[in-house]
């Protein structure tokens, strides 16, 4: 049947920035899916929640409290997942962003900030993940990438151009990878998570104009993310590598809904 493309039965995925959001929406529908979770992001505290909720669901879960833009704790995170499990088939390089800012009051360490966090640490760990893919039969890298890395808005240079890297690092990446490794990225919209959505409700006139400036007419969720997710990371996306998905309620131009000044 169609529907069992889409499942992760016995696969091994590692998921960061998985305590919140996109990412433990992400890490949750695998779980669905039939995959043990290795959880990673820098509290502990939260992870062990969503481990649960993991586990809840028949599968293992392993809690790896770890800093990305650490390589030493990437290094600790694949060794235990590795460890754990003894394969490595999915990686999903959620964890990233960085706070809007002025171009002329963006520094440069804030910007190299950007850069490090957002692609530098997706490189690092996906180096890291490959070769224990190639090990069995291959396997799948995601990166979380934003539509901010195709679309302008003032107050996003360093954001915006980091992901934009991530993106064609994603499609350099499966060039170089294919046929064993796939390597996609989805160029995610806003979604209501747990840093939009205190803004949004403390803004209602905010939440109208994102949804207003949003061809479908509403936020997303963690879940519209852990779908195209599971699309791309599962059998069913098997003949799909190098590709942005873009899944962002339509979106053509920013739907940002406060003004950032120039300085």
């Amino acid at each position: 049947m169609i529907l069992d493309r889409f499942r992760l039965d016995d696969r091994v995925a590692l998921v960061t920035g998985a305590s919140k959001g996109i990412g433990r929406g992400i890490a949750l529908g695998f779980a669905d899916a039939g995959a043990d979770l290795v959880l990673s992001s820098r509290t502990r505290a939260d992870l062990e929640t969503v481990a649960e909720q993991v586990r809840s669901r028949g599968r293992r879960a392993l809690v790896v409290a770890c800093d990305v833009n650490e390589r030493e704790q990437l290094e600790r995170l694949v060794d235990a997942a590795w460890q754990e499990y003894g394969r490595l088939d999915v990686l999903v390089n959620n964890a990233g962003g960085a706070p809007p800012k002025p171009a002329l009051r963006t520094s440069e360490k804030m910007f190299e900030t950007a850069l490090r966090f957002n692609v530098g640490s997706a490189f690092l760990l996906s180096r890291m993940a490959i070769p224990h893919m190639l090990e069995r039969d291959g396997g799948t890298i995601l990166n979380i990438s934003s539509s901010m890395s195709r679309l302008v808005e003032k107050g996003f240079v360093a954001y915006g151009t980091a992901k934009a890297a991530l993106s064609h690092m994603t499609r350099l990446l499966a060039y170089e990878m294919a046929p064993r490794v796939r390597v996609n990225a989805i160029a995610v919209g806003a979604v209501a998570t747990e840093a939009l959505l205190p803004f949004l409700e403390a803004l209602p006139e905010a939440r109208a104009r994102l949804e207003a400036g949003t061809p479908m007419g509403r936020i997303g969720t963690p879940e519209d993310i852990a779908a195209a997710a599971l699309y791309l990371c599962s059998p069913a996306g098997g003949w799909v590598t190098g590709k942005v998905f873009e899944v962002d309620g339509g979106t053509v131009a920013s739907n940002w809904p406060l003004d950032v000044p120039v300085t």
